[in-house]
């Protein structure tokens, strides 16, 4: 009967709610290949927002952009162990083209540490070649048996940034330098609360010394990993030979750094914002900020179409991204339904009564109504986008504090990762954790580096806890 008069509602079934969501809100739509889907304008233009925030902030920080090939020699990947490990059982491989058999197998790109490890090898030279600071926007192919949209498909969008340095020391301020910029789109523009942290041995990237991410609290109370960067150190600069003449005159390795964020980042927004009507985009990557929704009759009809075509020219003026639903086809109910579906901020209504008053009616995504001046609206109109966004900030942090629990018992820990996030000692052995994860299916979110130093015992084998700190522990996507 749900399904019948809107979305299923979250606490029945809360993944047939977000598939129901990003389709109904013509965000994307299955491919015809198994575990692919295709990115409708409207979920597209919420993912080029993303970019355009993201693209601006690492070219702030002297990043440069460059693409290189979807096609990877298998003998690369191979040239570092525990990389190709990690991705071989997702890996998409071209054994034929041209009507004939390769000499050599290519791998469909899952990543590309290894091409950029060969072509580095051939550019840096010398310490003033140094520091190598690219990123790259593309796709990339992981074949995954279990898919999602946004969250798990077999090709998805992404960046991922490549850099090369002189020294470790450099490369591990790189490295929390980029997780910063990820988590000040996660905070400042996505209005997500993240957890940054560091991954376990078992969680970390394949190839990494060590990887550090941001953890956002979905609305079933699961973990999404929304952003990574990692130091790989001299892994793949041995790999690749990959040596540079210092200033000293020595011969040495360099130190890289990679680090991403694909459209996941949607599912994550979806996912921690969406109520039972659908979306609720942060305003400030919303590609529809304001729609404005002129209700007539045929005898009011041009007048109230003009007046809200001038507000909406007025609204364009200060800045704001507008969109005026002028379809005669449909109901204005109908059309307050879809606007709420798909998640725009606030909605304009305007009648012949509203322009006799000289005013128009505001009804926010997050409940409420308002009367005011059409002469105001776009002066008044930021300052309600600046309070939406941290009223939805705030909500989404509201609801993790209230899910996530500290616990000492292994009693404890099961009933915390069934509601939410638990902050448990962990001592740090793979054996353990994956012991865990059989049975509870929670897994190793981060060591938050915000988390009091503290010290204690394993939550399930009682071991002194590795770490110096809690570890967050959830089920997660």
């Amino acid at each position: 009967m749900a399904k019948e008069k809107g979305l299923t509602p979250q606490s029945q079934d809360f993944s047939e709610w977000y598939l129901e969501v990003i389709q109904r809100a013509e965000l994307a739509d299955y491919g015809p290949v198994r575990g692919t889907i295709v990115v409708r304008p409207y979920g597209y233009a919420l993912w080029e927002n993303i970019q355009g925030v993201l693209d601006r902030m690492f070219k702030e920080t002297g990043h440069q952009n460059a693409y290189f090939p979807l096609f990877i020699p298998m003998s690369f990947l191979r040239k570092e162990a525990e990389h190709v490990e990690g991705f071989s059982p997702e890996l998409a491989v071209v054994t034929h083209a041209g009507g004939e058999e390769l000499e050599e197998p290519l791998a469909v790109r899952p990543t590309s540490e290894t091409v950029i490890g060969y072509m580095w090898s051939r550019w840096i030279r010398s310490w003033r070649d140094l520091p190598q600071l690219l990123n790259q926007w593309g796709n990339v192919v992981r074949w995954e048996m279990r898919t999602r949209p946004f969250l798990r498909t077999s090709e998805f969008l992404w960046q991922e940034g490549h850099t090369a340095h002189a020294t470790r020391e450099e490369a591990e301020e790189e490295v929390r330098r980029m997780l910063g910029i990820y988590a000040k789109l996660a905070r400042e523009y996505a209005a997500l609360p993240v957890i940054e942290g560091l991954k376990t041995e078992k969680e970390k990237f394949a190839g990494a010394v060590y990887t550090t991410t941001i953890e956002a609290m979905m609305r079933d109370g699961k973990a999404l990993q929304s952003g990574t960067s990692h130091y790989l150190g001299e892994n793949f600069a041995r790999a690749f030979d990959i040596k540079f003449q210092d200033k000293d005159l020595q011969v040495k390795y360099v130190h890289t750094t990679s680090w991403g964020l694909s459209w996941r980042f949607l599912g994550a927004i979806i996912m921690t914002h969406g109520d039972d009507g659908g979306l609720i985009l942060p305003p400030r990557l919303a590609p529809i900020q304001v729609v404005v929704v002129p209700i007539y009759r045929e005898e009011s009809r041009e007048r109230v179409l003009e007046a809200a075509l001038d507000l909406k020219r007025r609204l364009l003026q200060a800045g704001l991204r507008v969109h005026l639903d002028d379809r005669d086809q449909h109901t204005p109910g109908y059309k307050f339904h879809e606007w709420e579906l798909k998640g725009v901020p606030f909605r304009i209504e305007l009648g012949p009564k509203d322009l006799e008053a000289g005013e128009a009616v505001l009804a926010s995504r997050l409940g409420g109504k308002e009367r005011l001046s059409l002469g105001a609206l776009p002066v008044l109109l930021p300052e309600r986008l600046e309070a939406f966004h941290q009223a939805l900030y705030q909500r989404a942090l509201d609801f993790r504090e209230a899910h996530i629990r500290r616990v000492d018992t292994y009693e404890e820990f099961q009933e915390a990762v069934g509601e939410g996030f638990a902050l448990a000692f962990h001592c740090g052995d793979r054996a353990c954790e994956r012991a865990i994860q059989e049975e509870t299916t929670a897994t190793t979110r981060c060591v938050p580096f915000e988390a009091e130093p503290e010290e204690g015992l394993c939550v399930r084998c009682g071991r002194p806890a590795a770490y110096g700190r809690r570890v967050v522990f959830a089920r997660a996507y």
